[in-house]
């Protein structure tokens, strides 16, 4: 490697999502955003493994009317030239600790996250990098390291669990867009406009409360628990209420029926949370809160739009996401096992039997599970 990586914490380091924003592989889950929600929903531990390029560049002086502007620059006298400190993020490996007491010591990259691509300058190899991440994990006693999204890996690496991705150019305009889509899916945004189903977008607290209503619902149809309210509430502080993100909801005969969550950072927008009540799927209230989304993002000038991630085992909702002219692609997770200096095969989702337990469970006792579980599967 060109030197030695260094471990940050963008929480606290000054501009990250600045600098983030200086290399085209950043996505929304690198920013301080997310890392924020992380630790203080989980108490995880951020160690983002970096290679910062600094330089200095000589440009003229701006007038003393833009001196507040340049805070940071080496000014001299105005018309003169001024030195500029120039930052560029070559490698970004983010990390979260997690400490537990049922499933032990890991580095994740990253707990509750879609897809993690590791950044990594062109020069340098991932064996590299990985080699640099194995050594520390072994020195503070971490049992793995996961990584989430690598598309950059050899192809003979044993993968632990793989998904579907699904992404959108949104260079097209809004018709473009549309006529892109397959006919059902036209045809049950359609549906929805004709069954009277109003489409509301919020950046409310309150619309995060409805929204975690129906993801309990939806949770317990899926045979899962619910995340723990606090959570969301730590999406709406960070995000939501940064202008970060959106909650879209759908409502039919007054009341909501379905929801989604949506983050944006960059030029680049994604579909994070989705929940619905199932007894109103007949109006197709998931397909017109889809589609409320794309159009907003089209029209603010947004690059595209990634549909998250899709489990092997749910067909209908990798049908779902295909019918919008999203391009597919896998999303690959690895987990190295550091005792035994190995990849593992197989993946660590919860079984059909927990689903059915927790399908019987009564939404109440559901949340308490969901708020002591969810910090130890990260």
């Amino acid at each position: 490697m060109r030197n030695k990586l260094n471990i940050i914490n963008p929480i606290t380091y000054h501009g990250w999502d600045k600098l983030l924003l200086s290399n085209q592989e950043y996505s929304f889950f690198h920013s301080s955003h997310w890392a924020k929600v992380l630790c203080e929903s989980y108490g995880y531990k951020p160690l983002y493994f970096v290679d910062i390029l600094n330089s200095n560049l000589k440009r003229s002086a701006p007038s003393t009317s833009n001196y507040l502007d340049a805070p940071h620059a080496m000014l001299s006298a105005p018309g003169s030239l001024r030195a500029v400190s120039h930052k560029e993020l070559l490698t970004c490996i983010p990390v979260m600790e997690v400490k537990s007491f049922l499933t032990g010591r890991r580095g994740v990259s990253l707990p509750f996250t879609d897809y993690c691509e590791p950044i990594i300058e062109k020069t340098i190899s991932i064996q590299d990098i990985f080699s640099y991440l194995t050594e520390y994990g072994k020195q503070v006693g971490w049992k793995y390291i996961e990584i989430r999204g690598n598309g950059n890996s050899p192809h003979d690496l044993p993968v632990s669990s793989y998904y579907y991705g699904h992404i959108l150019d949104l260079s097209q305009n809004e018709e473009q867009i549309f006529s892109g889509f397959r006919s059902s899916t036209r045809r049950n945004i359609k549906k929805a406009i004709k069954e009277g189903v109003k489409v509301n977008v919020s950046n409310s607290l309150k619309s995060i409360r409805e929204f975690y209503r129906l993801n309990c619902i939806t949770r317990k149809d899926h045979g899962q628990p619910p995340q723990p309210y606090y959570f969301f509430k730590k999406i709406y502080d960070h995000i939501i209420s940064k202008n970060y993100g959106m909650v879209v909801s759908a409502s039919y005969k007054g009341k909501i029926i379905a929801g989604a969550v949506y983050f944006h950072f960059g030029k680049k927008a994604l579909f994070k949370y989705g929940a619905s009540d199932k007894k109103y799927q007949h109006v197709r209230a998931n397909n017109i809160v889809m589609w409320e989304a794309i159009k907003r993002y089209c029209k603010q000038g947004y690059s595209t739009f990634c549909f998250g991630r899709t489990e092997q085992e749910n067909p209908g909702l990798r049908q779902f996401k295909s019918g919008w002219g999203a391009e597919e692609k896998i999303i690959k997770y690895y987990k190295y096992d550091l005792k035994k200096s190995a990849f593992l095969n197989g993946n660590s989702r919860m079984s059909e039997l927990h689903n059915k337990v927790f399908n019987k469970m009564p939404i109440p006792l559901l949340k308490v599970v969901g708020s002591v579980l969810y910090k130890h599967i990260g």
